[in-house]
């Protein structure tokens, strides 16, 4: 198994567009990485292309699934986040999926893109 990292998606989804909605402020993202040849060694996460590191969960075993967290200070407007993950061997997620004529072994890293709505008013 290739290196591999999901986000669970924050907030709620836009019925029609997909995209997901949440309030301004702090929102803890969460997901899982694995690989199939070594322990997993860091998680990224980019909020609009800039990479920063996710912290990591102890380890449950050599090569079960890794939790990760990160601290997001979500700022009202439409925001794309992604994560990836490396192992032990060097091996990180790549940006685009490797072609091939079944689609298998896609291992590129997940966007969710995001619509922060600014803070509730008082009035």
């Amino acid at each position: 198994m290739k290196v591999r990292s999901l986000m669970v998606p924050p907030g709620i989804p836009d019925f029609l567009t997909r995209h997901r909605l949440v309030q301004a402020g702090p929102v803890l993202l969460r997901g899982r990485a694995w690989s199939g040849r070594a322990p997993i060694q860091r998680v990224q996460v980019a909020v609009d292309g800039v990479w920063s590191e996710a912290q990591l969960d102890a380890p449950d075993g050599e090569f079960a699934w890794r939790g990760w967290s990160f601290s997001w200070q979500a700022e009202a407007g439409e925001h794309l986040l992604m994560c990836r993950a490396m192992d032990g061997l060097g091996q990180l997620q790549p940006l685009e999926p490797e072609w091939n004529c079944l689609g298998m072994g896609n291992n590129a890293v997940q966007r969710v893109a995001v619509t922060v709505a600014g803070p509730a008013s008082d009035h």
